[in-house]
């Protein structure tokens, strides 16, 4: 089981966020989701260790084969990869 932090907001489905801790781009994707007052699941994939980051790793693959980061998957049926301001505000809102 992969473990996800919980940001609590407003409930637009399940959007989830795959992240590096140290990426730029994933903090202003986290910033976007706080300031569109969203709840999301995230992970910082560079924290994992062992079987967990390889867990995280396969099921990345799944919406974004490169396994670049970010990746936000929204409803688990639209895929956001990089950061894309326009397009999460289009799927939230």
């Amino acid at each position: 089981m992969i473990p996800m932090t919980q940001v609590k907001g407003e409930n637009k489905g399940k959007v989830v966020l795959y992240a590096l801790s140290t990426c730029v781009w994933c903090k202003k994707t986290k910033k976007l989701l706080n300031k569109l007052k969203v709840e999301y699941s995230y992970v910082d994939a560079d924290l994992l260790k062992g079987k967990e980051r390889e867990e995280l790793l396969e099921e990345l693959k799944k919406w974004n084969p490169r396994c670049s980061f970010p990746t936000v998957v929204i409803n688990n049926d639209q895929c956001i990869i990089g950061y894309d301001e326009h397009k999460v505000k289009e799927a939230l809102t």
